[in-house]
């Protein structure tokens, strides 16, 4: 997250126009703040009822069909 931060704020503030700058940052630290929260509720049900080591494979299995997404859905702005 520490890496990303910064970088999706530029982002933000590039693409967002002057008058709604503010309301973009607020959607975007509410979606994260939600996400955080979702994602530290299941890593918690994971620990609990599958042990320590199911959350370290969920993350794999997440972090591979995001790779797997990646490389299939067709994006126009990278080229191959």
């Amino acid at each position: 997250m520490g890496m990303t931060q910064g970088l999706l704020a530029a982002m933000i503030a590039h693409t967002a126009p002057a008058e709604l700058r503010g309301t973009a940052f607020d959607i975007f630290n509410l979606m994260s703040g939600i996400a955080l929260l979702l994602a530290s509720a299941g890593a918690d049900i994971l620990w609990e009822n599958l042990g320590a080591a199911s959350t370290l494979y969920a993350s794999a299995v997440i972090c591979l069909i995001t790779l797997i997404g990646m490389r299939c859905i067709p994006s126009t702005d990278r080229q191959a």
